[in-house]
């Protein structure tokens, strides 16, 4: 048993020679066409690896956006607890300290001592929530680092300048109890 399927029909006379004709024409037509549907398919996979790209850009940034999020989260945390363990409890007193936080005058009131240590360095003031609270120089600096937002006020430390001798004003000293 030689030859195609074709040559079988054709020779036990089921189908005649114009038949045949059509039907290698159409397959040449579907052999000719068969490049073009694999060139359609691959375009269509091409947008589907494309599109599954874009997804993939898309969710990495989502989940970057929320560990930030939660990175700052934790930030804003760590420093709430720094500020709660580090305060100074006992700054209650009857002076009246006054600050800039932003654009407004707040005011605070301290002790004595507490005041002392505001206006030579010593100690810093930290918001905390809605409140203020006064803590040491060492940990403001750590909260400076960490968070630039949480620390309102941390005066320079008082330093002694030397008085030039050309200074109109050295034979007046500026009383203690000044205050603006």
């Amino acid at each position: 048993m030689a030859g195609s399927l074709q040559d079988q029909l054709l020779k036990a006379g089921i189908i005649n020679d114009k038949k045949a004709k059509q039907i290698k024409q159409e397959k040449r037509k579907e052999a000719k066409q068969q490049p073009k549907g694999q060139v359609a398919v691959n375009e269509t996979a091409e947008r589907v690896h494309q599109a599954r790209a874009e997804k993939a850009e898309k969710d990495r940034l989502a989940n970057q956006a929320i560990q930030q999020e939660a990175a700052h989260k934790a930030l804003r945390a760590q420093v709430k607890q720094i500020i709660e363990t580090h305060r100074i409890r006992d700054r209650q007193g009857d002076v009246a300290y006054q600050f800039v936080d932003a654009t407004k005058i707040k005011k605070i009131n301290v002790s004595q001592k507490i005041f002392d240590q505001l206006t030579r360095g010593q100690v810093g003031i930290a918001r905390l929530g809605e409140g203020y609270e006064i803590i040491p120089r060492v940990i403001a600096e750590k909260l400076q680092q960490r968070d630039a937002e949480a620390v309102i006020k941390m005066p320079e430390k008082a330093q002694t300048t030397a008085i030039q001798d050309d200074d109109p004003y050295a034979d007046y000293p500026i009383p203690d109890d000044l205050m603006w």
